[in-house]
């Protein structure tokens, strides 16, 4: 396939210099049509069960969003990714450093034959070509310029899907990480895009799809925290309950001057508050109910 085929991407155009001079496909997918909503997940071949476990769920969540996943067939992220979208139903790419014939990891047969059946696997090298490490960073390029974004998912400070996400700021298109945990070497990479503001953070699929999908329409949802016990009190017994001491006890005046109500309305939200649960008496009044 080249430049000006029906199938060819047309967003591969904002390489300039750099865009491939032809493509090698083989798969069933459509190249140009799954790459219309397309986000790149990359990250360490050497992946943590933490990273595979983000990079699968992600990538499960996209596809079946209706989202492709565009990765590099590696071990680790890449290979925990194309199989999160191929549960998903929607079509992967794996963009290669070798010919589509060759396959490479050679521990990835069974993956790329499920790629070929429901996505498609790509490459600007011919057929029979092996991989080498330059390879690897010249192909980095057209898994960001095939995706709307990237997501970077454990990556050390020498990975080479920070060259990935080079090629994504370069492109001007948006970047993500995931952060991990900060004695995590396999995340230092993540969290120096983070530190430098190069990255977004991102800690689900939702706020991926908000990054890169359509302004103002694929917005994440605003994070909730567990709903408590007290989430269903009125404002003014939350009030009321804020201003009993947790110690040493108060007065129902003074509770009801604290919490800005009158004495009525103060004796009353007590009542109610006791009956659930929430405060006691004491000696000196009221205070909140200590549960063991």
């Amino acid at each position: 396939m080249t430049p000006g085929d029906p199938e060819w991407p047309t967003q591969l155009s904002d390489l300039g210099p750099g865009i491939p001079l032809g493509l090698w496909l083989r798969g069933s997918a459509d190249l140009r049509f799954s790459c219309l909503r397309s986000v790149a997940i990359v990250g360490a071949r050497a992946a943590t069960a933490y990273g595979v476990h983000v990079a699968s769920d992600f990538a499960v969540e996209l596809s079946d969003a209706g989202w492709t996943v565009v990765s590099g067939g590696a071990y680790g992220i890449d290979g925990a990714a194309h199989r999160g979208a191929l549960i998903g139903g929607s079509p992967t790419v794996a963009v290669l450093a070798n010919g589509v014939d060759v396959c490479y990891p050679t521990g990835h047969t069974q993956l790329f034959d499920a790629i070929r059946e429901q996505g498609v696997l790509v490459s600007e090298c011919p057929p029979g070509t092996h991989p080498t490490r330059s390879r690897f960073l010249i192909r980095n390029r057209l898994i960001a310029a095939l995706s709307r974004g990237t997501v970077v998912i454990e990556a050390a400070v020498r990975s080479g899907a920070l060259n990935t996400a080079g090629h994504a700021v370069t492109l001007q298109r948006p970047l993500a990480a995931v952060p991990g945990s900060i004695t995590s070497e396999v995340s230092a990479g993540c969290h120096r895009l983070l530190r430098e503001g190069r990255a977004v953070c991102v800690t689900n699929h939702e706020e991926v799809v908000e990054l890169v999908g359509e302004l103002g329409t694929d917005l994440a949802p605003e994070p909730r925290g567990p709903v408590l016990p007290r989430d269903s009190l009125s404002e003014t017994t939350r009030r009321v309950l804020d201003a009993v001491p947790a110690r040493g006890g108060a007065g129902t005046a003074s509770i009801a001057v604290s919490a800005g109500v009158d004495l009525s309305t103060a004796l009353s939200s007590l009542g109610s508050l006791a009956a659930a649960g929430f405060v006691e008496r004491c000696t000196k009044g009221w205070r909140v109910r200590r549960h063991s």
